[in-house]
């Protein structure tokens, strides 16, 4: 992670970009993406999804994890504070996509919420999800889904001692679910109505 910074730098400087235009792009305030590439501060996953995306690259490429799975596919999981992230899309600057493997750690009596640009779709796949929404505070298991404006403060974790897998669906501010298919009831098909 000490390495973050200077592959920050390296790639701000590459694409010949200002510190004060990543902020505004980002929304991280200037002092942050100052410490974050003279290494004063660690780097949250918080702060790297907005750098990724607005640097067009993918994250593992800002932490430097090593390649991992099938060579193949070059999916690099990175663990963090209890949490295992695996890319599931390789393309920068759109919708990404991870599975999230949250370990009984990352529970929280009293979470810290976060906000940052964007649009997050959440899908439980195992164990139980505590997602706090602003003022909601929900739980979720497998199954179940949400989605939500990342500018609304938010955190998420476990609700319980076992682990929880989710899928994260990342995407840019303003971007919304496109539903395409519809349920067709019996009765409905009967009377000819859709």
């Amino acid at each position: 992670m000490a390495a973050v910074g200077p592959r920050l730098k390296g790639l701000r400087t590459q694409r010949d970009l200002s510190l004060t235009f990543l902020a505004n792009a980002t929304g991280i305030s200037l002092s942050t993406l100052s410490r974050l590439e003279s290494g004063q501060r660690r780097p949250t996953l918080e702060l790297l999804l907005p750098l990724a995306r607005e640097l067009r690259v993918d994250i593992s490429e800002l932490i430097g994890a090593p390649q991992t799975g099938d060579p193949r596919l070059h999916l690099k999981p990175v663990t963090r504070h209890g949490m295992t992230m695996l890319p599931l899309t390789r393309r920068a600057g759109s919708l990404q996509a991870y599975k999230l493997i949250i370990s009984p750690r990352m529970r929280s009596p009293e979470p810290e919420q976060s906000s940052h640009e964007g649009y997050e779709w959440i899908y439980v796949l195992d164990g139980r999800l505590r997602l706090v929404l602003g003022d909601n505070d929900l739980v979720m298991g497998p199954g179940e889904a949400a989605e939500f404006d990342t500018r609304t403060p938010h955190w998420f974790g476990n609700a319980d001692d076992n682990p929880v897998e989710i899928l994260s669906l990342l995407g840019h501010q303003g971007e919304r679910a496109h539903l395409r298919a519809r349920t067709v009831r019996p009765q409905d098909t009967a009377t000819g109505s859709e």
